[in-house]
């Protein structure tokens, strides 16, 4: 991962650094060893997220139905736990990931297929799947609760790390490996710079997008599995505050919003940083309209900043 590494990337945990100590000057509490280790945890849920986006913004395509994808594989997972069939909770998390892999592949296919624009296609997702969980749940909170194997996930810890922390972080080692050192990785990037180009030299571009945008589906279903986990059940529009940071993530860690560049390093420390910096302005009593400007200030200025270095003389 370490090889890959770009000066945009490393912003990010700059960034960390000087929310780090900037806010213990005023909180001496943000540098304790639990606080740290709270923020870890919390930081997964959004990295899993951010994960996945990262992987269909370096094909220069966008997935804005990652809210409903989360709080539906939350749904699924937690009726299956509730259903009282020992049976279909040992499925819980393996159904969710499913329906994630599943939302992910139908995107692809209006992506790649019927050649309709990702903004446009994931928001009527998103939008139909919350159409689907209203007629399910009939507008109440979803009836179920969470198995112990989604608690541990989200709330357990090993070797005094947050289990949610390492789950992420192997994940992050593994799409790593596959984006670095794989044919995969090669021709997503490939995409990312020119779609057409790719094609025409004989790769089965929507083969790649069906298998990016199923992996964003599965990513992001897996945080929606670990929220429920965290809270012990699934609610309406638990995915709804984690739109805007997702992306702030991703393009805080360097990943071009065009495609091609970029990586899962940056993506980590883009993670790190919003969850930190929410943290702050929650202690600070910053409400949340203040904190959406506050994202899209952030979101403008990579992007004004991604934009120079791409225009500036090498």
């Amino acid at each position: 991962m370490l090889r890959h590494v770009s000066v945009d990337s490393l912003m990010p945990y700059i960034g960390v650094f000087i929310l780090v100590f900037a806010g213990s000057a005023f909180f001496p509490q943000v540098l304790s060893v639990d606080y740290l280790t709270q923020q870890l945890q919390i930081a997964a849920f959004l990295g899993l997220l951010a994960t996945g986006a990262t992987i269909v913004i370096l094909l220069g395509h966008i997935d804005l139905s990652v809210p409903w994808v989360l709080t539906g594989a939350a749904i699924l997972s937690t009726a299956l736990v509730g259903s009282g069939n020992p049976v279909l909770g040992a499925l819980a998390v393996p159904a969710a990931l499913a329906f994630g892999a599943l939302i992910g592949m139908i995107n692809a296919a209006g992506v790649a297929i019927l050649r309709i624009p990702s903004m446009v296609w994931t928001l009527a997702m998103n939008s139909m799947l919350l159409g689907l969980a209203v007629l399910n749940t009939g507008g109440f909170n979803p009836r179920g609760e969470s198995s112990e194997l989604m608690i541990t996930m989200a709330s357990g810890d090993l070797l005094g790390l947050p289990v949610s922390f390492l789950i992420w972080i192997v994940i992050s080692l593994a799409l790593t490996w596959l984006l670095t050192r794989t044919p995969f990785g090669r021709y997503l990037r490939s995409i990312g710079y020119n779609e057409k180009a790719t094609y025409l030299s004989g790769v089965s571009t929507p083969s790649v997008l069906f298998a990016a945008f199923a992996i964003a589906g599965m990513c992001s279903a897996l945080g929606g599995v670990m929220l429920a986990g965290y809270a012990n059940q699934a609610y309406q529009s638990m995915g709804d505050p984690f739109l805007l940071p997702t992306i702030a993530a991703v393009v805080i860690g360097g990943t071009s919003i065009l495609g091609g560049r970029g990586g899962l390093f940056g993506t980590i420390g883009g993670a790190l940083f919003i969850t930190l910096l929410t943290s702050i302005l929650s202690v600070m009593q910053i409400g949340d309209a203040w904190r959406n400007i506050i994202f899209g200030v952030i979101i403008l200025v990579m992007l004004l900043f991604q934009t120079l270095r791409k225009g500036a003389p090498t």
